[in-house]
């Protein structure tokens, strides 16, 4: 009875923290969180933990939108497109794939205006095709015909060396073709580019490991926005987007390694 006991309190304590992260960011009181919860089925698809992650990581960049005195509001939507995307994947819901899209397509117009050249042409030209194909893959297959939730796949020897081969070949592709644009910070556009591909690749292969690639893409973008910051303040909300990215990404890789169990288990 003692570890349900202790179970049973945390999950409270983490109820009480959700409900007051959603509270501050849409006002609204104890009773109305109840009811919306009750009625999109929200703890019976998400759980407290997953919930009060989002919350978190919303309530996180709202705030440093505000306190750094955003100007962009397109970089305000882009990024709370993009941390709600992650939490949709790290459930393996294919609207996550969807919204990731979305995501690119602002994130390409943002990365053109602070002449980040190699975002812009990652996000749009890579990202956000790759994150269609994925799509599709994800669609194609659901985890015993619920479509909430990939079935998760299995990486050969064959993909592997095919993730290989072409990522080299991607990255020095691109690596001249930033030289000859001029892109700012042209080792760390080169490896954002590198890691955006091996994670969009593993994401089409319906792996786990396709949430460590984009949480190594985080580190490369964070430090890259950090180097924006030191000019340009107003930076410092998309460093913070991209750390929240970051715990989220982890998170993930941890949601599809229990699912991965979960499924093998079910098969046994």
């Amino acid at each position: 009875m003692a570890p349900y006991s202790k179970y049973k309190k945390h999950s409270q304590t983490y109820h009480k923290a959700l409900k007051m992260c959603l509270g501050m960011l849409f006002e609204y009181d104890t009773v109305q969180l109840d009811l919306i919860m009750k009625k999109f089925n929200l703890l019976k698809y998400f759980s407290t933990g997953e919930l009060l992650l989002w919350s978190l990581s919303v309530l996180t960049i709202v705030i440093c939108y505000v306190f750094f005195m955003g100007s962009c509001t397109l970089s305000l939507i882009a990024s709370l497109i993009g941390v709600t995307s992650l939490i949709l994947c790290a459930k393996g819901n294919p609207i996550g794939q969807v919204l990731i899209i979305i995501f690119s397509i602002l994130y390409a117009v943002i990365s053109y205006d602070a002449k980040y050249y190699g975002e812009m042409i990652t996000y749009l030209g890579m990202t956000a095709p790759m994150a269609t194909v994925a799509l599709i893959a994800w669609i194609r297959n659901p985890y015993k015909g619920n479509k909430s939730e990939v079935a998760i796949g299995r990486v050969t020897k064959r993909s592997i060396i095919s993730l290989i081969a072409l990522t080299i070949g991607v990255t020095i592709l691109f690596y001249f073709i930033l030289k000859a644009l001029g892109t700012a910070r042209l080792i760390p556009s080169t490896l954002s580019i590198a890691t955006s591909f091996v994670a969009a690749y593993l994401t089409y292969l319906r792996v786990p490991s396709f949430a460590l690639a984009y949480a190594a893409n985080d580190v490369v973008l964070i430090t890259m926005w950090l180097l924006a910051a030191s000019y340009d303040p107003s930076a410092i909300s998309t460093v913070v987007c991209f750390c929240t990215f970051l715990l989220n990404d982890i998170y993930g890789y941890v949601n599809w390694k229990r699912m991965k169990r979960r499924q093998e288990a079910s098969i046994d």
